[in-house]
């Protein structure tokens, strides 16, 4: 009897790693645990089963005008070899 409780409590003592602990997924949580895939709500569900978008929850991509843009959309692979300075310009 005493052997037992003195191997309890040596096993509620041991430690555990840190690594083990934090790590919580669909398969180590409850049953109705979902972690889902770390993407923001942009909007929220009513009471009928519904879904209202909220504009104020989406994203705003700011593009720049590239009309007069002289870069071309081809990047070759072959690199050329350049000389910079210490400022880092090409000479």
């Amino acid at each position: 009897m005493a052997l037992g409780l003195l191997l309890g409590i040596g096993r509620a003592y041991r430690r555990k790693r840190t690594s083990s602990l934090n790590i919580l997924t669909s398969k180590t949580g409850p049953r109705d645990y979902y972690k889902g895939k770390n993407c923001k709500p942009t909007g929220f569900h009513t009471r009928k089963g519904g879904y209202v978008v909220v504009q104020e929850k989406l994203p705003n991509y700011v593009v720049p005008d590239l009309t007069d843009f002289k870069l071309k959309p081809y990047v070759s692979q072959v690199a050329i070899n350049t000389n910079t300075t210490e400022a880092g310009a090409a000479k």
